[in-house]
């Protein structure tokens, strides 16, 4: 089957794998959509920490299918069966369920093969933990792809404890940035004020409701953030960015008792980045981050796509077959693209109902 395969050292080769089967217990789930994230394309330019160099991995781990087959030990997901996955999977131990902080955990695309391919195998460990999420009928195979992405966003956007009336700045106005957006409204923001340096993605937020969108290249954004909240500053930030000089700032565009989530994760040789603590300490200020969700965070995001309170197919900006596996990588690695989904062959003739 084919399969989008990284090597740690040498970059992404589409190719040809082995089919994987259901053993001991194991799920066999044949992908309907998947969805490229911002993680696979870091993966691609700058490695994985968890990979070793030459090592293997099958990328995706954002992704939709059906049931092909439900292993054993008395699975409750016949054959048939739509379904999505939460990518990560801890040691089980966790009384707060928040798989993707655990210190053992296992991941798709990363330490298991993923789903930018035909066919995945889901451990039994994975199935044991809950990780397998029936789908309702009301989500498409092709929105059920970026749950995974939404429960990232609900998650932090909880840690950075959104208030009603609160006024949100936005920083990225990509398909996470976007999304943002979308549940800060939903979440009962004040005003929400989304900031990027290309105008189509300014025009896709001001689309979707933003109340200002700002060009730092075109004017400076901590001014503009003082003149919008008569220099008191804002509640809250969200760096849905991977931008270290966007991460210092940030501090000083905020308000008394204001908070902002480094959502977006920087390369390591970035990561130590100057803040003004006295800010923090004086303006009594939270600084949080998140990554990835938990499996509450999971099922969270699929209520919010069911319910149609979340729009995640205004952040597709792009759609290819499985047998163009190579030019969506090409298009995702593109700054002009927003999230790119591919069709892997499942029977997508319900996709419709969306």
């Amino acid at each position: 089957m084919i399969a989008a395969t990284y090597i740690q050292g040498h970059g992404l080769r589409i190719e040809d794998v082995p089919t994987p089967s259901a053993e001991n217990g194991d799920m066999l789930v044949r992908v309907a959509n998947s969805a490229i994230c911002g993680t696979d394309l870091r993966t691609i330019r700058n490695g994985h920490r968890r990979l070793s160099l030459g090592e293997r991995i099958v990328l995706g781990h954002e992704f939709s299918g059906m049931v092909e087959d439900p292993g054993g030990q008395g699975s409750t997901f016949p054959a048939g069966t739509r379904v999505a996955v939460a990518p990560n999977v801890g040691c089980g131990q966790c009384a707060r369920g928040c798989t993707n902080m655990c210190l053992d955990y296992q991941a798709f695309g990363i330490s298991w093969d993923g789903a930018h391919t035909e066919y995945v195998r889901i451990p039994y460990a994975a199935v044991a933990q809950g990780n397998v999420l029936p789908l309702p009928d009301e989500v498409s195979f092709r929105e059920a792809a970026l749950i995974e992405p939404l429960s990232c966003v609900v998650n932090g956007n909880r840690e950075v404890r959104m208030r009603l009336g609160d006024v949100v700045v936005v920083v990225g106005a990509g398909p996470i940035g976007l999304l943002h957006l979308q549940l800060a409204r939903l979440s009962g923001a004040g005003r929400v004020i989304v900031v990027d340096i290309r105008p189509s993605r300014l025009a896709a937020a001001d689309a979707l409701g933003a109340d200002i969108v700002v060009n730092p290249a075109e004017e400076d954004l901590g001014a503009r953030i003082g003149r919008e909240t008569a220099g008191r500053g804002c509640d809250v930030v969200i760096t849905a960015c991977s931008d270290p000089a966007v991460q210092q700032q940030s501090i000083g565009w905020l308000a008394p008792f204001g908070r902002v989530c480094f959502f977006g994760g920087l390369p390591s040789q970035h990561a130590l980045v100057p803040i003004d603590t006295n800010a923090i300490h004086y303006r009594n200020l939270l600084v949080t981050g998140v990554t990835g969700g938990s499996l509450h965070d999971f099922r969270v995001a699929a209520r919010l796509i069911a319910s149609r309170r979340i729009d995640v197919n205004k952040v597709i900006s792009h759609d290819f077959p499985l047998a163009q596996m190579g030019l969506a990588f090409e298009q995702a690695m593109r700054q002009e693209a927003m999230k790119v989904v591919i069709e892997s062959g499942a029977d997508n003739t319900e996709a419709s109902r969306a």
